[in-house]
């Protein structure tokens, strides 16, 4: 299970349908504590992949990377994933994203925008094989 908050949770679609618009996936890392489900930090990044191919795949920015794993080392964290966007079909990893996972140990999350409205889910890869995982949005602090 892996938890995030609400504003956490929004910003990935906001960023998601923004890319949208040129068309291109989203991408973006995700930080927290190794071994904790709570995502502390979420990192849009630049897509570096070929512009022709922005609207089917993602890959992160390598000084996009280095700026998030600094800022999130600084804070106590560590990289603990990625997420990306369909921009035309469901958030199930692709048979290209499955090929890319760089860790075993991260967590996956898609938004898919193929819908009017976005569907937000999270997934392990391990070894080429894919589950979902639950992604828990947090409640906001009671006042």
């Amino acid at each position: 299970m892996l938890r995030i908050s609400r504003a956490h949770w929004q910003a990935l679609i906001d960023h998601a349908e923004e890319e949208k618009l040129k068309p291109a996936e989203a991408c973006g890392l995700l930080a927290g504590e190794l071994g904790d489900m709570d995502v502390k930090a979420i990192y849009p990044c630049g897509n570096a992949a070929p512009e022709e191919k922005q609207d089917l795949i993602y890959e992160v920015d390598s000084g996009d990377y280095l700026r998030a794993d600094r800022d999130a080392r600084a804070n106590g964290w560590d990289i603990i994933g990625v997420y990306h966007s369909h921009t035309h079909t469901e958030a199930l990893p692709s048979p290209t994203d499955i090929a890319q996972a760089p860790d075993p140990g991260w967590h996956y999350i898609l938004v898919s925008l193929r819908l009017p409205t976005p569907v937000v889910r999270s997934f392990t890869i391990v070894d080429g094989k894919v589950a979902e995982e639950p992604l828990v949005l947090e409640r906001p602090a009671a006042r």
